[in-house]
């Protein structure tokens, strides 16, 4: 791109924009520098520069108005955590090579008391990680170039502000002092003075706060605050760097799949100034409403102000257009209206990174008297419903196609569009009004620590948590909780920002409530609400309501439809669904679902009426006995299945024989036993000694799955008896063929099949001796033994299907119990042993090569074996990716994640066509 283009070429869009796909990366370069229409890097460079130097460059090449400066590397950041804090050869000489030159740019000097030149050190992995990180602004001053500032800048107030936000910013992120220990002091300050405002302080008054700040410094550490602008650069980027393994980080990369060996870049960057008056201001903005995906400007800025106080939420931001600012009732101008030129640049700057990203477009920006700086650009996250809507929207305006539109919209995202909102006729009692910053809609108890909301969440209690503000440290508790509410912050804050990324509902800037952290409480208008009171709130208007309110089931939008109609065009796998129930079954039709991969018929044991039966059965102690109690199970599942059939409406419907270990079903405590006993007509004595002698020391592992048809064949006989009779009953009401898959489960040995398939086929003869043509059955096996696995050329012989149980697989490979590992598998994370929650992403190494091994062997001896996988991994994107290049027919998953399957399976076609 031609460093000449200047910034009226692109207001007036004469500029055609492409990105620059080939990567400049060279080995053994550690810094690429960017500013004055140039840049060594560009938008193809994320892995090596980061996402913000990345976005730096690329805006730089284009001719827009970036400070200059430069970026370290990603590779910086891998060596300097291998080798213990240290930098590779010849770095520093790089780095002062490059801040030679910015100082050349802007025409000041590094440490100098008459001009000094300030930078600020950001950090910017290649995947968003919104505050995760550390950033120091204004590092350059100290006590001698902060006066060379106040006379270059003709305001003292300015240099001196700039200077304590400096000693606050470095004295917490590089030298460890607490963030609260500054904004003690300053409030205090300012209680003292009587003034409510920063913006209200002078500059005698931020001396004196900077004499109190660098105290409490010494108080704290021990040490003086440095004055040398080298060291306190050089101990900036050790702690950015640092702060790609703080807890924080690492949460974000475990909860969003970002890999921990990518690393963090850091960006220094000659500083420009929002707090000169004003005439100067900073702000975020979006290129497209980030919560409905409206085509306009969305965003908020602060007059006189750094970047930080807008996304920290301390003063009220401001919105950038009239209609913003209506829609918000705010009686505060909007930029539109008092610094309408730098609106109208901002606009068109707006038009054209969408244009040249072909996306939504998150972009930081500052005004130093009356000049537009760009800081950032990055592709804006956004809810479920605004990325179906740009995607659709872009498609319409001609600037991507269907097959980008897929690609655009995070399957995971989805869930957002998926789940209840509140009933509009239920009753609700409003408290407090904030701002809509991320929809959907939650009740909980109210708590005010992010710890205790993960505490609530592990007992399977629900929260919503009450903050002023939240900073990253809150992470874990934004995660666990249900829904978030503060009492300060806008639309760009940190809680709203991260509470859209994660589809958790927020109302942001409920100014009327007031929070007291001493007294676990929190007051509105005179009422008093204390910790685990009950709340809900709407996220979508702004609401916090006391009490409980019912929700209603969403109705999905025609982008949905559109969008998926797209994926269904594209994707090869099948996508069934995990259904036991009819109201699965019609949620999962709704969902789209083409059919049932797994039926567990256990849980059909549970329900009133059956579970005495059930556990008579399991105490019988011979054949007649069980067949007694199985003769009053089996009218119930019979029925079960009927109404499965009829919904799916001939469908492929796979149902598992039962599964889980007896002990599941026994009774527990003396009135269930009593129950037991009454019915099967014996003594609770011998009840109890049949429970102790049934139950098991390792049952996972013991009398489960095809070990109970072998050892009692009544059982899967019972079973299937219900099936087919079901399928013959449906099959002559409505003359739809009715397609039925039978799944016997844990096979481990190629004989076990033969011979549990050999009394289901008999039963079938039997059943369906007057040969109704409408029914047609074949018998396949789950593939959830690593012995299995290894031996699935030899099943293939007896299986018509393989289906992948990968939750039990996962199990017997790793040697672990998933409900056991949650105390350790986060210690695991944490330490890089594992790259995420195995029970979630499949893991390719271990369980996906016995896939790929099963894969290979069964349809060597059966070509036409059909194979699909039918554990929670149905519903993860990576996983669907997976068994797509696996060549599997389908994946099954539970109702609400199939039309996140229909995606990632569209995408994972479209990928591995490229």
């Amino acid at each position: 791109m031609n460093a000449a283009i200047t910034l009226s070429n692109l207001l007036n869009n004469q500029v055609p924009l492409a990105i620059t796909d080939q990567p400049q990366f060279k080995q053994g370069k550690y810094v690429y520098a960017f500013g004055n229409g140039k840049a060594e890097g560009n938008a193809g460079m994320r892995a090596v520069l980061g996402g913000k130097g990345a976005g730096l460059a690329e805006m730089s090449a284009l001719g827009l108005p970036v400070p200059p400066g430069f970026t370290i590397t990603t590779e910086v950041c891998t060596l300097f955590s291998k080798q213990g804090g240290t930098y590779p050869p010849g770095l520093e000489a790089d780095v002062a090579k490059s801040l030679a030159t910015v100082e050349k740019l802007t025409g000041a000097r590094f440490g100098n008391a008459h001009r000094p030149l300030l930078v600020s050190v950001r950090s910017g992995a290649r995947a968003s990680m919104p505050g995760m990180m550390d950033t120091v602004l204004n590092l350059g001053l100290n006590d001698q170039t902060v006066r060379g500032l106040a006379t270059q800048s003709g305001d003292p107030r300015f240099a001196y502000d700039s200077y304590r936000r400096f000693i606050q910013m470095f004295g917490d992120v590089v030298m460890g002092v607490g963030h609260h220990h500054f904004e003690d002091i300053l409030d205090q300050h300012k209680k003292v003075c009587g003034l409510s405002l920063d913006t209200e302080l002078t500059a005698h008054d931020w001396q004196d706060v900077i004499c109190e700040y660098k105290l409490k410094i010494h108080e704290q550490t021990g040490r003086d605050f440095p004055q040398d602008p080298r060291m306190q650069l050089w101990d900036a980027i050790a702690a950015v760097f640092r702060s790609w393994t703080n807890a924080r980080a690492v949460t974000y990369r475990r909860l969003h799949n970002i890999s921990s060996d990518w690393g963090t870049a850091v960006n220094v960057q000659a500083m420009v100034f929002g707090n000169m008056g004003d005439d100067s201001a900073t702000g975020v903005a979006f290129t497209r409403d980030p919560a409905t995906g409206e085509n306009a400007l969305y965003g908020e800025y602060l007059v006189n102000a750094q970047g930080e106080d807008v996304v920290a939420g301390i003063r009220t931001p401001q919105q950038l257009t009239v209609a913003g600012k209506l829609a918000h009732r705010s009686k505060l101008p909007a930029m539109e209206e008092v610094m309408p030129e730098v609106f109208q640049e901002l606009n068109a700057v707006r038009h054209n990174l969408e244009k040249h990203y072909g996306d939504m477009q998150d972009i930081e920006f500052t005004v130093q008297r009356g000049k537009l700086y760009m800081l950032q650009t990055r592709v804006g996250k956004r809810t479920a419903s605004a990325a179906l809507k740009i995607a659709c929207d872009m498609v319409d305006e001609g600037v991507i196609d269907e097959n980008q539109a897929i690609m655009r919209v995070d399957p995971a995202s989805l869930n957002q569009l998926l789940h209840p909102t509140l009933d509009p006729k239920a009753e609700r009692q409003i408290i407090a009004r904030g701002l809509p910053a991320s929809p959907g809609a939650a009740s909980g108890k109210i708590v005010f620590s992010a710890d205790e909301a993960e505490r609530l969440a592990h007992a399977g209690e629900k929260a919503i948590l009450c903050r002023a503000e939240t900073s990253p440290e809150d992470i874990h508790g934004m995660h666990a909780a249900v829904g978030i509410v503060t009492t300060r912050g806008g639309m760009t804050s940190h809680a709203a920002v991260v509470a859209r990324g994660m589809g958790r509902p927020c109302v942001a800037g409920a100014s009327e409530i007031s929070i007291d952290y001493k007294t676990s409480t929190m007051s509105v208008r005179g009422l008093v609400l204390k910790e685990g009171d009950l709340v809900t709130l709407d996220g979508g208007c702004g609401e916090v309501m006391t009490g409980f309110v019912p929700t209603i089931e969403p109705e999905l939008s025609g982008d949905f439809s559109r969008l998926m109609g797209w994926a269904d065009a594209r994707r090869k796998l099948g996508v069934l669904v995990n259904a036991d129930t009819p109201a699965d079954c019609r949620k999962a039709l709704e969902f789209g679902a083409e059919g049932i991969g797994l039926c567990r018929t256990e849980h059909m044991f549970f329900e009133a009426g059956r579970i005495i039966a059930v556990r008579e059965m399991i105490l019988a102690n011979s054949e007649e006995g069980r067949r007694k109690a199985l003769a009053k199970v089996l009218p119930m599942q019979r029925d079960d299945f009927a109404e499965i059939f009829r919904i799916m409406h001939g469908l492929p419907v796979t149902i598992r024989l039962l599964d889980p270990p007896l002990h599941e079903f026994l009774p527990h405590g003396e009135a269930e036993m009593n129950e037991v006993a009454d019915a099967a007509g014996v003594s609770v004595e011998f009840v109890r000694e049949r429970v102790i002698k049934v139950r098991e020391v390792n049952p996972m592992l013991g009398h489960r799955g095809c070990r109970l048809g072998i050892t009692y064949p009544e059982v899967y006989e019972m079973q299937t008896r219900a099936i087919i009779e079901a399928a013959a009953i449906v099959a002559k009401e409505t003359g739809v063929k009715v397609e039925v898959e039978i799944m016997i489960p844990f096979v481990a040995i190629e004989s076990e099949l033969r011979i549990v398939k050999e009394h289901v086929d008999k039963v079938a003869k039997d059943v369906l001796m007057n040969g109704d043509k409408n029914v047609h059955y074949v018998v396949g096996t789950m593939i959830e033994l690593p012995r299995a696995a290894l031996n699935a050329g030899k099943i293939a012989r007896q299986a018509h299907f393989f289906s992948f149980g990968t939750n039990d697989l996962t199990q017997t490979t790793f040697g672990l119990s998933r409900d056991d590992a949650g105390s350790f598998l986060p210690t695991y994370e944490n330490r890089g042993i594992l790259q995420g929650d195995p029970f979630v992403h499949l893991d390719l190494e271990g369980v996906g090569e016995l896939m790929k091994i099963a894969v290979e062997r069964g349809r060597k001896t059966r070509p036409d074996l059909k194979l699909c996988l039918c554990g929670e991994h149905g519903g993860d994107a990576a996983s669907v990716k997976f068994c797509h290049e696996l060549g599997l027919d389908c994946v099954s998953c539970s109702p609400y994640r199939v039309p996140i399957a229909r995606l990632a399976a569209a995408q994972a076609a479209l990928s591995l066509s490229s």
